[in-house]
């Protein structure tokens, strides 16, 4: 008598902002299936608290256990390195291989988990892509993104991309939708953080510096908010961004100093500086705004939930016309500088009707959502692909 079918959630990162990617999706197998045993292993600190949360306000029959980095040498490293080089992720991966070995499938919301098939001898080991985020960056669809037995993908475009570069294979991936947006469903409208009246823009950067608007125009944005009496400012980079000193693309060799926020910012009545809380992560910021200020992040997606006006800042005069990594500069007009920010952010409203429509069908693109809670579809997308009971006749939507 065998036991039951044990399949594996894994969050290997620092920071909590892949973790609502792909817990719901645990949560509901667990729900669905009684005959899988779901494990959520994750790496402690802010994540901990993020799986605490979400998982704390559903009810499941997941374990949860936290894992650890059991060599000296590479803890000490990792400090050393601090969030420039993953060596903690990767350690994490290599000190406990055994708890991945006996498990059906793995699934994970990043690439680095790779390393289990590839160098620390799990080449047979299932291993189940969420992806995090439904962006546009050519990363999202390098050679690593075809290294997956299945791949969960939230519409047409991502399924399209990856089809196109030979990435996935007919019967490798389903269509799910978007569990993240699973999590809006009870919550209110977050609260107006200024209360003046004026229109509040996000500006959300990226952290690599080949992309990113931060590195060359940051600074001067900061300070055009500072000055206004137009428009409040509520600045949430990506999450990453903040965390380093120094910034190092991994897609393109690229290397910028972060630098810091002036103590002003913080003061100033019409800013509010968030470099990495919940509500940078959990799209409290995005519902907040009126108007979306950003570069190459994928939250720009997220923010296009309810269509509202855009704004690009393309600090590298990019050749962005018809190239699908930068897809989402038609949401909105892409400016280079401070007079052309200014003209299209007094504009945005007005300009909006014409930008409205390009949004929704990118969204639609993007996001193939159902009436269905996409953590579920997600979990019979799995279920079927498992194989075993608990199905309940769903066809998978991959084609």
């Amino acid at each position: 008598m065998t036991g039951p079918t044990q399949v594996g959630f894994l969050f290997n990162h620092e920071a909590p902002h892949q973790v609502a990617h792909s817990l719901p999706i645990a949560l509901a197998l667990s729900r669905l299936r009684p005959d899988i045993a779901v494990h959520i292993f994750h790496a402690g600190g802010a994540v901990a608290d993020e799986v605490r949360r979400l998982a704390g306000a559903t009810p499941h029959r997941c374990t949860v256990t936290e894992l650890s980095v059991r060599s000296r040498a590479a803890r000490l490293a990792a400090r050393l390195a601090g969030d420039n080089a993953p060596f903690a992720r990767i350690a994490l991966l290599r000190d406990n291989v055994d708890r991945f070995a006996g498990l059906a499938a793995l699934v994970v919301p990043e690439k680095t988990s790779l390393l289990l098939k590839t160098r620390f001898g799990l080449p047979n080991l299932r291993i189940v892509h969420t992806r995090h985020g439904a962006g546009d960056r050519a990363i999202g669809f390098d050679k690593a993104s075809g290294g997956f037995d299945f791949v969960l993908v939230s519409g047409p475009k991502i399924r399209d991309r990856l089809l196109a570069a030979g990435l996935v294979r007919p019967g490798g991936y389903a269509i799910v939708g978007y569990p993240k947006f699973d999590l809006l469903a009870d919550r209110p409208p977050p609260p107006d953080p200024f209360g003046n009246g004026r229109p509040t823009v996000v500006y959300n950067p990226h952290p690599s510096p080949h992309l990113s608007s931060w590195y060359r125009m940051g600074q001067a944005i900061l300070a055009y908010f500072r000055r206004s009496t137009d428009f409040n400012l509520i600045f949430a980079p990506h999450v990453m961004l903040f965390r380093k000193r120094l910034a190092v693309s991994i897609d393109r060799l690229a290397v910028a100093r972060v630098g810091r926020v002036a103590a002003d910012h913080y003061r100033a009545d019409n800013m509010l500086i968030d470099l990495g809380s919940r509500a940078s992560v959990d799209m409290t910021h995005m519902r907040a705004a009126d108007i979306y200020l950003g570069d190459a992040s994928s939250q720009v997606y997220e923010f296009l939930w309810k269509p509202r006006p855009c704004v690009f800042v393309d600090a590298h005069r990019t050749a962005w016309r018809g190239n699908p990594d930068f897809d989402h500069m038609r949401a909105g007009p892409v400016v280079a500088d401070i007079p052309a920010l200014d003209r299209a952010l007094r504009q945005a409203q007005a300009d909006h009707a014409r930008y409205a429509p390009v949004q929704r069908a990118m969204f639609a693109n993007s996001f193939a959502l159902t009436d269905q809670p996409s953590a579920l579809r997600a979990a019979h997308a799995l279920s079927e692909w498992l194989g075993g009971a608990g199905s309940g006749g769903w066809t998978s939507p991959s084609a």
